[in-house]
């Protein structure tokens, strides 16, 4: 198999990944569904030997002896890789991620002014969050860029892998990698408070250790930005303060309550052509009410304080499912599907508003 002509049909097909599956042709991930690219089924040994020959001979020797591996690389100038080998039935098989080698800013993913406003705040923490696939990654990249076009600082990323290799434009730019440059999330991040940063970046929050540093980085005069594997901002909230421990939980939403800046949720969801997909968000900033509301763990008052911040810069997740619903570039299912309340894509729960006589 051609590695670089199948890597060529992929992005050309808009695909954001290829799997590479011992029994079948190759696939690819074209706008949220797996589709199967034109070719004989991949035997196993054709499999391995094209995977392989992706790997130098340390990542072979760590592949052979953790039977997984995930890496970062650039293939002949056409696009930035996150290779995940793994082991499926004793074959060696492989999912790849594929990146642009160009960045795209906020407003070409769709993001609203007041998520560019969150990356000039001088301190505190913002949280990226969404499932798998969304491209938090990649609004987490979008934002590292903006700071460095815009500010003279000192930007230090902790990431597993690197995906994107940030030139010093404005800013210094120091990238960090766990398994090369650091062996934890929690250790880079406590000796990163050591370099004289003042943007931190965290691929993800994973732990109850990374969680703690990272509030601890926030609280000390840091702008830390890091993604999460959440849904909702109240969903958001819930991990970080349960994931401190028991003995110290009471205090953490007053903890966080006084760090938080703004909490970006993601999604992306497929046209109503299904020929690409569009971004669905939601933009919680941490207004007087929303820190109070987290100080006294009422989480379930956070979306209607999200739904009454439009001036503020806050969009609600289901006023953005009805924007793009009603701009003709989703389905009505698939609006409904995705949002909290079906009433506000349908325009019920305005009507049920509405002062008498109105």
């Amino acid at each position: 198999m051609n590695i670089k002509e199948l890597i060529r049909r992929a992005i050309a097909a808009e695909a954001s990944d290829i799997h590479l599956v011992t029994g079948l042709p190759p696939c690819a991930r074209v706008h949220g569904e797996i589709l199967m690219l034109e070719g004989e089924p991949l035997s196993e040994s054709e499999n391995k030997d094209t995977i392989y020959g992706l790997l130098n001979s340390e990542q072979k020797a760590h592949f052979e002896r953790d039977w997984a591996l995930c890496f970062s690389t650039v293939f002949e100038g056409m696009s930035h890789m996150r290779v995940s080998v793994y082991s499926h039935m004793g074959r060696v098989e492989a999912a790849i991620r594929l990146r642009s080698l160009e960045l795209r800013t906020l407003e070409q993913l769709g993001l609203p002014e007041s998520v560019a406003e969150l990356t000039r705040k001088p301190n505190g923490l913002i949280l990226i969050t969404g499932p798998t696939g969304v491209g938090k990654t990649t609004t987490l990249y979008s934002m590292i860029d903006l700071i460095n076009r815009e500010q003279r600082a000192k930007i230090v990323t902790i990431e597993d892998p690197v995906e994107f290799m940030h030139g010093h434009k404005r800013s210094m730019v120091i990238q960090q990698e766990i398994g090369r440059d650091a062996k934890t999330f929690h250790g880079a991040l406590m000796h990163i408070l050591r370099l004289d940063p003042d943007i931190i970046c965290i691929g993800e929050v994973r732990d109850a250790e990374t969680v703690a540093a990272t509030l601890l980085a926030a609280e000390t005069g840091h702008l830390v930005i890091a993604t999460l594997h959440t849904t909702t901002a109240a969903q958001s909230i819930e991990r970080i303060v349960t994931a401190v421990p028991a003995e110290n939980r009471a205090g953490a939403p007053v903890q966080l309550a006084n760090c938080l800046r703004g909490i970006i949720t993601q999604s992306l969801l497929p046209t109503v052509d299904k020929k690409s997909r569009v971004l669905a968000y939601e933009v919680m900033l941490a207004n007087t009410a929303v820190k109070n509301n987290i100080r006294e763990y009422k989480l379930s008052q956070l979306n209607d304080i999200i739904q009454s911040g439009t001036g503020e810069g806050m969009k609600a997740m289901d006023a953005r499912l009805r924007d793009l619903y009603q701009a003709g570039q989703i389905t009505f299912e698939t609006a409904v599907s995705h949002c909290h309340d079906p009433r506000f894509i349908s325009g019920e729960h305005q009507q049920k508003a509405r002062p008498i006589g109105a």
